[in-house]
């Protein structure tokens, strides 16, 4: 307790703002007799209780009472005119400069006023805050008592319990609503969601915060539905066409003495440094819009806070609820807004969704959509099951809108919604249309359908299916055409109909048919083509349809699936069908789809038989143009590829045989895939792999002469590949290559040069070239014979060359006598030019030791020489003749002296390979002695001239001892290691070749002769 002799001014600075009480204040400041020092008191104390605030202010204003009434009395005595006159005013300055302290209290008394208004306000607005914590309250615990987790033997005690009095703060205290602005605490209200309070405060102070409402407004949060605080936003006061104002509801009807302007002024003037008692320093910047707002900026200010909500929430329902609101309280142009949010708020809430994602949703996104976007995104992530409904719900009432707003716009068009959901339908997966076409079965009653018209339908349904690229949905596709219309069309008017159905599906042929200017055609466009057709016609399309899928369904079970306007591309061009019939024969039986046996391939042959549509074109199947013989042809060539020969022998030749082909087309047909194994064979060897399907497909049709001949080809194809011939270095020739050679003696050539022993083995080797087609051809038989002696003499093997010279002589003079023109004849003169050419070189060798074959073979040379070669054979034959009389008179001079006869020239029997080298030396310094002879050709020069292609091209070496400029120049400067090579290499040599022939003796049948 304050002592006694303690001042009042003391006790009441000791007291802190919340130990004051009304009792307090009364007996504190009821014994101070400084009114002015009260009042400033007073005005200095802000407490947040309401009953102690009130009892602050009101002896505040009680304490200015005197002077307000002295003042009064004094204008009312001085200037007993209108107030606000100029008389009072300088009335009221002349007395607040002779009693400043009047000024001062008339001042403080106003501060005391307007904290006393608000004060009353806040007790109002008290009374909301404490209703908002109690229905708060509430809903916690119904919470609790509706959760799902808790437990049913939950006793009382774990239940929260509800406090007499919150202890949740008030969204504003009473110092700050006393001190702060009230733009501020307004502002304050609206974000803390008080709008009961807020409309208080606005009602209360709307002289105050009536310029600053759209202030006030901005901060009420986005997400708040206008259900919440619906006063709060304008309104149009419909009998001006402007804002409404709302009445204001003060707290006192008419002005204090100390409020009116008069006074104010004077106490400003009287008072230069008057205390500016500032309330806060909290305040909000804000544009004043004093005037209300036309119903034009009404609309906007509502479209602009709905652009607000769209573009920071995204709430479509609040927004829509703030747009019905505006139209409620007759705001204009919010109808089609409020249209526009209608239909997206079913986008976004009625609509199916994904589940666990949510699409942000703006007004500008909904206007950039065109129609048929906007109807995609309604249903796009409904299930087929669920479509038709969601079409009935949401896309139709959309596109009946759009219709309104086209004719509210003057350009009606009655079509629109038809043609959106036609496009959609024609856009959408097959597993969607057919769930649409199924709710648009023509059994259907009439106002359940999603499609209403039948011809409509039909022309969609065409459009869909053609215009798919599914090559796996057939009995999707098939489901759509059991759900459209049967007609009966009159017999006479099927032809007509028939034919204009025929013209449409050519045209439509050409039009699906990928161009340069064109490259895909659309379901869209499709749609276009049957437009025009009457229902009669339509019929004959499905007519066609039905084919079509039937063919589709065939052609996907054989792993050729072909869209289904495909059948539209290709039902004018046979090429194209028999491309894929080829394609259907070929695949069927591959890997990835093997066919088990006989009953298979009958199954796959019967559905290619189908698909000709027994032969008639206009049955549109997918191979109409092709004839049931080329069918079976196509289909007995996509059997042989697979290799399936034993099925081909049975189906072909069987007691049931149900693939007729005459034997001239089998034999063309088995020797076509025959040669499409041997082109694609790796390697030539006949045993496996390729080359073995070539051989074996040929034992299909009966012999003939042609598949002999193909036998034949690819036994020589193995053989010739047995001797490693090569294409490059390092690389085997190919089968391909073989049988792209135009000249085949050229292989012969390749062979006999690979192997070092190959030219002993004359008749494996002539068997080859009859096995190339060269069987009747005497003249190759000959080039092939002179090849070999030339070989024969390049190795020295002069027995062996000798051998097949004297053959080849037997041969052309056959050829000589059986020729009807004889020495005339083309090919006589062609044989003999080889014959005379090979029998020369040979018996002009010196190294030959027996001369008497020589000078055989130089006369067989003059047998079939032409006449300007005479001279030249007779000069050799002369060297010949001469060593022959020497060695003649030398024995018979022997004879007559009784001496022991000369042996004849000894025989190289057995002789080097090697020795070649020596043989070109002494070939190299060999001259003939006549000027004539000079014209003689060397062995190359005549090959050239007469083997064409084949001896021109000939090796004339055995392995690596070739023939060739650098090798003779070799020997010549560099004898000694010549030598040293040929003495290194021949063994090696020896040895390899020994090895080699052994190895393939079995092949070229000469194990005999090694």
């Amino acid at each position: 307790m304050a002592s006694p002799h303690t001042s009042p001014y003391e006790i009441w600075s000791a007291f802190g703002a919340n130990e004051l009480t009304a009792n307090n204040i009364n007996q504190i400041l009821g014994n101070v007799h400084d009114d002015l020092w009260v009042v400033s008191a007073c005005v200095d104390r802000v407490v947040n209780d309401t009953a102690v605030q009130h009892t602050l202010l009101t002896l505040g204003v009680s304490r200015t009472d005197r002077v307000v009434e002295r003042c009064t009395d004094i204008v009312a005595l001085t200037s007993p005119s209108l107030p606000g006159s100029k008389s009072n005013r300088d009335t009221l300055l002349s007395h607040f400069q002779n009693a400043p302290t009047d000024a001062l209290l008339c001042y403080l008394r106003s501060v005391l006023l307007r904290r006393l208004d608000r004060l009353n306000t806040y007790i109002e607005m008290e009374k909301e805050f404490s209703k908002n914590m109690e229905v708060g309250m509430d809903d916690v615990i119904e919470e609790w008592e509706d959760d799902p987790w808790a437990d049913g033997n939950v006793t009382s005690s774990s239940k929260p319990t509800p406090q007499s009095k919150s202890t949740e703060p008030p969204p504003i205290t009473l110092s700050d609503f006393l001190q702060n602005d009230l733009l501020w605490s307004a502002c304050e209200l609206a974000a803390a969601e008080a709008f009961d309070a807020l409309l208080i405060l606005l009602k209360k102070h709307t002289v105050e915060l009536w310029p600053c409402r759209f202030r006030v407004q901005d901060c009420i949060p986005e997400h708040i539905h206008p259900s919440q605080n619906p006063s709060v936003f304008p309104t149009l006061d419909v009998s001006s066409d402007r804002e409404l104002i709302p009445a204001p509801e003060r707290w006192r009807q008419e002005q204090d003495f100390s409020e009116l302007q008069d006074t104010q002024d004077a106490i400003k003037a009287s008072c230069p440094e008057l205390p500016v008692i500032t309330d806060s320093d909290k305040s909000i910047e804000y544009t004043p819009t004093p005037d209300p707002l036309t119903a034009e900026e009404l609309s906007a200010w509502y479209r602009n806070r709905v652009n607000l909500i769209m573009s920071s929430t995204g709430m479509v329902d609040v927004a829509l609820a703030l747009v019905q609101h505006g139209a409620s309280q007759g705001i204009p142009l919010l109808d089609e807004l409020g249209e526009e949010l209608s239909l997206l708020s079913r986008l976004v809430y009625d609509a199916p969704q994904e589940n666990g994602i949510e699409d942000d949703w703006t007004l500008d996104r909904w206007y950039s959509m065109d129609p048929i976007t906007v109807v995609r995104a309604y249903l796009a992530h409904a299930s087929p099951k669920s479509l038709p409904p969601y079409i009935s719900h949401l896309v139709l009432p959309y596109l009946y809108v759009l219709e309104a707003k086209a004719e509210r716009a003057g350009r009606p068009d009655p079509t629109l919604h038809t043609r959106i959901l036609y496009e959609y339908i024609l856009t959408t997966s097959l597993e969607n249309a057919a769930a649409i076409f199924e709710a648009s079965k023509p059994t259907l009653p009439t106002a359940q359908r999603t499609i209403k018209d039948d011809e409509a339908m039909v022309r969609v349904a065409l459009a869909c299916l053609y215009g798919s690229d599914s090559l796996n949905q057939w009995p999707t596709m098939s489901s759509i055409f059991e759900c459209l219309p049967v007609w009966n069309v009159p017999q006479d008017e099927e032809d007509d109909i028939g034919e204009a159905a025929d013209t449409t599906v050519a045209s439509l042929g050409a039009f699906v048919t990928p161009s340069t200017h064109q490259p895909h055609c659309t379901a869209k466009d499709l749609l276009v083509f049957f437009q025009p057709l009457p229902f009669s016609s339509l019929s004959r399309a499905l007519d066609i349809l039905d084919v079509h899928l039937e063919s589709g369904e065939i052609l996907s079970r054989w792993s050729v699936p072909a869209p289904l306007r495909w059948f539209l591309q290709s039902s004018g061009n046979v090429n194209e069908q028999r491309a894929w019939a080829n394609k259907m024969a070929r695949r069927a039986g591959g890997k990835e789809d093997k066919l088990d046996g006989l009953e298979d391939w009958e199954w796959l042959f019967s559905d290619m038989r189908k698909l000709t549509g027994n032969g008639d074109p206009s049955a549109r199947g997918a191979f109409c143009l092709l004839s049931k013989d080329e069918i079976n042809s196509i289909f007995l060539s996509g059997m042989l590829s697979t290799g399936n020969f034993s099925v081909a022998k049975t189906m072909l030749h069987g007691p049931h045989h149900k693939l007729k082909l005459n034997p001239e087309t089998i034999e063309t047909v088995c020797l076509a895939s025959s040669r499409e194994f041997y082109d694609n064979a790796s390697s030539g060897n006949y045993k496996f792999g390729d080359m073995k399907l070539a051989y074996e497909c040929l034992q299909v049709p009966q012999p003939s002469e042609n598949i002999v001949k193909e036998k034949d080809f690819i036994e020589a194809t193995s053989r010739i590949c047995s001797f490693n011939v090569s294409s490059a270095p390092g690389i085997t020739i190919s089968p391909i290559e073989i049988r792209l050679t135009k000249d085949k003696l050229s292989l012969i050539s390749r062979v006999v040069s690979s192997s070092s022993d190959a030219y002993k083995h004359t008749q494996v080797i002539l068997d080859l070239g009859y096995k190339l087609g060269y069987r009747h051809d005497t003249v190759a038989e000959v080039k092939i014979l002179a090849m070999l002696a030339d070989t024969a003499l390049q190795a020295e093997d002069f027995a062996c060359a000798y051998e097949n010279s004297e053959r080849m002589v037997e041969t052309v003079a056959s050829l000589r006598n059986t020729s009807p023109s004889g020495v005339d004849d083309t090919r006589v003169r062609e044989a003999s030019e080889v014959c005379w050419i090979a029998c020369f070189q040979l018996g002009r060798q010196p190294e030959f030791p027996d001369l008497a074959k020589k000078m055989t073979l130089l006369g067989h040379a003059l047998e079939f020489c032409p006449p300007d070669k005479i001279h030249d054979v007779l000069t050799a034959w002369r060297k010949s003749e001469i060593q022959d009389i020497g060695y003649r008179k030398e024995r018979l001079n022997q004879r007559r002296s009784g001496g022991q006869t000369m042996a004849a020239p000894r025989k190289m029997n057995s002789m080097p390979s090697n020795v070649a080298s020596s043989l070109r030396a002494r070939l190299h310094d060999f001259h003939m002695p006549s000027p004539p002879l000079l014209s003689t050709p060397d062995a190359a020069a005549l090959a050239s001239r007469t083997f064409k292609s084949v001896a021109a091209n000939f090796p004339f070496a055995v392995g690596h001892r070739g023939r060739s400029h650098a090798s003779d120049a070799d020997g010549r400067t560099s004898p000694r290691s010549e030598s040293s090579r040929r003495t290194d290499g021949e063994d090696v040599s020896s040895q390899a070749s020994r090895v080699f022939s052994k190895g393939i003796g079995w092949l070229i049948g000469a194990d005999e002769e090694l």
